[in-house]
């Protein structure tokens, strides 16, 4: 792992609140920086320009006074000034300096060659006495070279500087103190609804059943938003497994009979010997029940997988070719019974999707033939964008007390389950309109039964 890579790994191992309030201190302290930075910059400016107008009114007048070799005028209070000449010795001086060397050799040197120097004495920090702040330049008088030297005290500037520095560190401290502090308090606060949300999903393990996050309708944040994702993902996750409790209770329920059946089935045939004839008799009953349960089976398993499909695939098809296919394995049968089925589908296309409505449609045309009398008609037609296919026939009806029930797994007519039929046919006709986005309604006419579905095509 690269040197870099490790504070970054573990930054990223800390709470979200830690890291989020490092941030804050972190981005505080370069802006509180900065900001001091330019404060103290700027007053250091200011100060200097003063102190460096001083120094130089002071010079000028020290220069005239030894060109005319006049008595030298007394400076700003705290100033010193220094005659020399051009081997360094001092000829005149401030009573504070006589016996101090404001220059060096080589800045002696380098005054009489005809150049200025400039120089501090002494430091900000930490604290030295007689901080000076000197200028020094050649000036001619009767015929010789001396080097003049002004100086002032800088204890005044350099005391503001340092008030500046301590008063800029405290106020930066405190600023530091109160942006991380109320960082935390705002980052504990947004991520308070997380945590909320996070103790409330996780009561999904202890079996908790039709849990809802208490999210606030009147906010539209990015929170708010993700605890509409959670109760989402929640309402998925129960309706999950809300059909697969139902597939079990559907299996159990339903499995039993046939079971049971094949087991007394069996149970016969050895209870005694049997002959030929009547062990093939029972082979057939127990292929029945056999068939039965792969049916069943089947048709709970396209139940879930319809279910537990969030999107259908919808493709264009042909609705007299769709109508064609679904009615074709049909056909037969109706003839078989001597009954009419009548096939009367618009010249048009459609976007549905076909694995699905092919076999809902065999199972409304199958249940018409099964239970039913007379001419089964289906009839499709397409309005408006949406496609309504009809099945009718000319039997009795449903009893009136089933139809509020007609589209309940395993709901049937009679009240026998070893009777023809698993009661799944048309709660699979139901699931396959709620995944188009449609309906389906059955109901009694004058003259039979009539169940329409109604789909957005």
């Amino acid at each position: 792992m690269s040197p870099l890579a490790r504070p970054s790994a573990w930054f990223g191992r800390l709470p979200v609140v830690t890291r989020l309030v490092l941030a804050v201190a972190v981005t505080m302290s370069l802006v509180l920086t900065g900001t001091a930075g330019l404060v103290y910059w700027r007053v250091q400016a200011a100060l200097d320009r003063q102190l460096h107008d001083d120094l130089t009114a002071y010079q000028h007048g020290l220069d005239r006074a030894v060109r005319a070799g006049t008595a030298l005028p007394p400076g700003p209070s705290g100033s010193h000034y220094q005659v020399l000449d051009t081997r360094g010795h001092v000829l005149k001086s401030s009573h504070a300096v006589r016996h101090r060397a404001l220059l060096t050799a080589a800045e002696v040197r380098s005054a009489a060659h005809g150049h200025a120097v400039r120089r501090d004495i002494g430091a900000l920090l930490p604290i030295t006495p007689d901080t000076l702040r000197l200028h020094a330049k050649r000036v001619r008088a009767g015929g010789r070279t001396r080097i003049v030297v002004a100086a002032v005290q800088r204890g005044h500037r350099d005391e503001a500087l340092r008030e500046l520095l301590a008063q800029l560190a405290i106020a930066s401290g405190l600023t530091l103190l109160a942006a991380s502090y109320v960082g935390y308090r705002t980052a504990r606060a947004a991520l308070r609804p997380v945590e909320r949300y996070r103790s409330g999903a996780a009561t999904l393990a202890d079996g908790t059943h039709h849990l809802r996050l208490d999210v606030p309708t009147d906010r539209d944040d990015e929170i708010t938003r993700l605890g509409h994702t959670l109760n989402r993902m929640l309402d998925r996750l129960e309706a999950s497994a809300a059909r697969e409790r139902r597939f079990v209770a559907d299996a159990s329920h339903e499995l039993r009979t046939p079971l049971s059946l094949l087991r007394a089935e069996v149970d016969v045939a050895l209870h005694r010997p049997r002959s030929a004839g009547e062990l093939t008799e029972t082979l057939r009953s127990v292929d029945a029940e056999v068939q039965r349960l792969i049916d069943l089976s089947n048709a709970l398993l396209d139940l879930e997988e319809l279910g537990g499909t969030d999107h259908i695939t919808r493709a264009p098809v042909g609705l007299a070719d769709l109508v064609g296919t679904a009615v074709a394995p049909h056909v037969r049968t109706a003839e078989r019974a001597g009954r009419a089925l009548t096939v009367d589908a618009a010249d048009t296309t459609v976007a549905v999707d076909a694995r699905w409505l092919v076999p809902a449609i065999g199972n409304l045309v199958d249940n018409a033939l099964r239970h039913g009398r007379g001419t089964v008609r289906l009839t499709a037609a397409v309005r408006d964008g949406r496609l309504r296919l009809d099945v009718t026939d000319e039997g009795p009806g449903f009893p009136p007390e089933f139809l509020p029930r007609a589209f309940d797994r395993f709901a049937r007519a009679e009240a026998s389950r070893t009777g023809e039929g698993s009661g799944l046919g048309l709660a699979f006709v139901q699931a396959v309109a709620t995944a188009h986005g449609g309906t389906v309604r059955a109901e009694n006419t004058g003259r039979g039964t009539e169940v329409a579905l109604d789909l957005p095509c």
